[in-house]
């Protein structure tokens, strides 16, 4: 049976409900002004003389009854949306209440029925905010943003968040049709956390965080770590909890054993909102992998996936960072697309974003009202090039919001490695400013410090945790040491970076400029195709044609070569064969496999139109992306152009950098040997003249008769002349290139050949 209690007078000679002491004018105005920072001990139930008090903050109710088992108290309306009372119940049996909160104009109607959140104790436990606190929370996603849970026999969501330099913090969503009042957060110490369980808010849920900044004014900010988001240009944050099942597990126990430097690397670049737009991630899981498996590259690097408002941006300027961009779909379906490639053999490699972030007022930009994840020092605030805010990696809480970062995205996803996007401009205090612009490190030198501390950080923890993973550095100058490991330190003074691999930009940058230049003047500019030999192994690198070589007037990489339509593809071809075969793992983005002439845009994605076999041209696509299959299955099948690539025992000049340098430069030839453990051989050569070399003479090995042609780009079925080599070449006893055997192929003009021994 249920007791009826009511109130027993404000003199509390009754046995009913008492009208409780009234809220202290400050504490009341400071609750609904949303700067309360422990809005617990003022709400809930508490113990006083008497019994015990009862106190909720509920706007626009008519009326508030508390509900329990065997009781049932309707509260005194106490003005402003407050409505309280003192029960005469036992101060150390307070039962597990709800509260009926009634919205109509009668009982019944717009009835609410839910658990009262100011009284459940804590769900952040103290383990989790001294980590925080000390900056060390490796899985930091757990602790903060939104998570379902059970809290007390009662399901709801624990909502965290970090704003130290809020005055109070509420939970706004469209639970609460997007009026935090009636939810205001308390502040767990000194860590600068923001908590508050709310029952019966669930998956789904749309929600954001309303601050009252140092100064009182509000900002309605995305939560930080919000594991999904609403689908741009819409903001809000998503309640989300996963409950995607991998059937990924022989991939990872293979990872695990893996060693990249010493394996088959092969890599196509994706921007997966325009590979095939309109597609989700699940379709594009029916797509994606079968294509490059059947291309043979053994990675998809995706351009970066973490929600970002401005497509343009291609993903680069980051406002959700742990949530996969909503454009195309949620992050089960993110997952079911890397546990479709996973299971297809490809492996994901993953654009990440720490250099910078953009100044939307909805997001990270000072975000509780003072510089928060971006430098105080106004000088360091704000990254010249991009309009963008850099992060403050000085600090430990953000330091440690971009180390659980980089391992949530390894370990919540499956990604298998990072490519750190803009790692020289975090490197340099005047990268990109001029004098007056920058202030030097305490050593008096440009290195930023703390980003050297962050990077070694991150990829050490990377390292540990995830067996496998691999990272690699897009850094454009001569930093010493960046693949080298954190603890060796170098010339310097800099312990290694800790990366697994560096992009090698100038590498990219000298190449193009060699094939960007008119046969007859390329002899005078042989020097940018050598070069990178030079200090090929001072580095574990990736040879990148990514999307920024693509646009902005760059053209794509086909119509980067000068001559009319055949030589353009041909020495396309040429070059893909002397990439492909040169020393260092190979990056090539989308459409130029297929020699797509038009600049790559965000907006329509790859011309797929010129592989339709009604399009007349389309064999001489078709064979130039033909010829990227096979490229990618001559590399995968001949250990000599993986095995050593970080060894200078893996390579040896034949033609280029030789005594003969001045032969090859006249006649626009690169000839070089690569090398297996076993010693086994490849021999490549590229013939960047239009002409025909007729009886080529090249020094081998002594350890072979007979070569034989296993891969040449000027073959008919690539759209090529057909000049080449058929039948197994004689390796006589004529001593040339410093070596006892020599041969002599025909080199096909604008072309490249690969020959194994017979």
């Amino acid at each position: 049976m249920t007791r009826q209690v009511r109130d027993g007078g404000r003199g509390g000679g009754g046995h009913g409900v008492r009208l409780a002491q009234p809220l202290a004018a400050a504490d009341r105005e400071r609750l609904l002004a949303g700067t309360h920072h422990d809005p617990h001990a003022l709400l809930g139930a508490h113990p006083v003389r008497g019994g015990v008090r009862f106190r909720t903050l509920r706007p626009y109710a008519r009326a508030v009854t508390l509900v329990a088992k065997g009781l049932r108290a309707e509260l005194a309306d106490e003005g402003d949306g407050f409505f309280g009372g003192v029960l005469p119940l036992p101060p150390s049996s307070v039962p597990e209440y709800e509260l009926l909160i009634r919205y109509g104009a009668e009982p019944g109607l717009d009835d609410v029925r839910t658990a009262d959140p100011y009284r459940f104790l804590p769900a952040l436990g103290e383990l989790d905010l001294h980590l925080i606190a000390e900056g060390r929370h490796e899985e930091l996603w757990r602790a903060l943003g939104a998570h379902t849970m059970t809290h007390d026999g009662v399901a709801g969501t624990r909502f965290t968040v970090w704003a130290p330099n809020a005055r109070g913090v509420r939970v706004p969503g469209d639970f609460n049709y997007w009026d935090g009042t009636a939810a205001p957060m308390r502040s767990l110490g000194s860590s600068g956390v923001w908590e508050l369980f709310l029952p019966g808010v669930g998956e789904g849920a749309l929600y954001k965080f309303d601050i009252a900044r140092p100064d009182g004014s509000h900002t309605l900010r995305a939560d930080p770590m919000a594991r999904r988001t609403e689908c741009p240009p819409a903001t809000a944050s998503v309640v989300e909890a996963s409950g995607y099942e991998w059937g990924d597990a022989d991939w990872l126990e293979r990872r695990a054993g893996a060693v990249p430097h010493r394996e088959p690397l092969s890599v196509y670049e994706v921007h997966l909102p325009s590979w095939r737009p309109g597609l989700s991630y699940r379709e594009l899981a029916e797509q994606l992998p079968a294509y490059v498996k059947e291309l043979g590259f053994t990675h998809v690097e995706l351009m970066p996936v973490a929600e970002h408002p401005f497509g343009g941006s291609w993903g680069y300027q980051v406002t959700g960072f742990y949530a996969p961009t909503a454009r195309l779909g949620g992050p089960d379906d993110f997952r079911y697309l890397i546990d479709a490639l996973h299971r297809a053999g490809i492996g994901v490699l993953m654009d990440w974003v720490p250099a910078h972030f953009p100044k939307d007022e909805w997001a990270l930009a000072a975000f509780d009202g003072t510089p928060l994840y971006e430098h105080a020092d106004p000088l360091r605030a704000e990254h010249p090039d991009w309009g963008t805010l850099e992060f403050d990696l000085g600090r430990r809480e953000v330091r440690n919001f971009l180390v659980a970062n980089a391992v949530y995205w390894c370990e919540e996803f499956h990604i298998d490695g990072l490519r750190v996007d803009a790692v020289a401009s975090m490197l340099y205090l005047d990268y990109s400013r001029g004098e007056g612009r920058w202030r030097p490190n305490v050593h008096g030198g440009r290195e930023d410090l703390e980003a050297v501390a962050f990077l070694q950080e991150m990829n050490a923890t990377v390292y540990r945790r995830c067996p496998g993973v691999l990272t690699a550095a897009e850094e454009s100058t001569a930093w010493p040491g960046v693949t080298r490991a954190t603890h060796h330190v170098g010339e310097g003074g800099f312990g290694g970076l800790g990366f697994g691999f560096k992009w090698n930009m100038g590498w990219m940058h000298d190449s193009l400029t060699y094939v960007g230049k008119d046969p007859v003047h390329r002899k005078y500019h042989h020097g940018d195709m050598t070069f990178s030999m030079v200090y090929a192994y001072s580095e574990n690198y990736i040879l990148p044609i990514s999307h920024d070589e693509v646009v902005h007037g760059k053209r794509s990489l086909v119509s980067k070569m000068p001559g009319d339509w055949w030589q353009q593809r041909a020495t396309h071809r040429a070059y893909l064969g002397f990439m492909w075969a040169h020393p260092g793992k190979q990056l090539l983005f989308m459409g130029q496999e297929f020699a797509q002439g038009a600049e790559w845009s965000e907006g329509h994605g790859p011309d797929w139109w010129l592989l339709d076999p009604s399009y007349t041209a389309e064999p001489d696509h078709r064979g130039v992306r033909d010829l990227v299959r096979d490229l990618n299955a001559g590399y995968r099948a001949a250990a000599a152009l993986w095995e050593l690539d970080t060894e200078p025992a893996g390579f040896s000049w034949i033609v280029g950098e030789s005594s003969q340098a001045a032969e090859g430069a006249d006649d626009n030839v690169f000839a070089f040997l690569r090398f297996a453990a076993d010693g086994s051989p490849l021999l490549s050569v590229s013939n960047f003249s239009p002409v025909v070399r007729d009886a080529y003479r090249l020094g081998v090995p002594g350890e072979w008769s007979a070569w034989r042609e296993t891969l040449n780009t000027d073959a008919a079925r690539y759209g090529g002349s057909g000049v080449g080599n058929p039948g197994p070449l004689t390796a006589g006893h004529f001593a040339a290139h410093g070596r006892p055997r020599s041969i002599v192929p025909t080199l096909p003009p604008l072309g490249t050949v690969w020959l194994r021994p017979c």
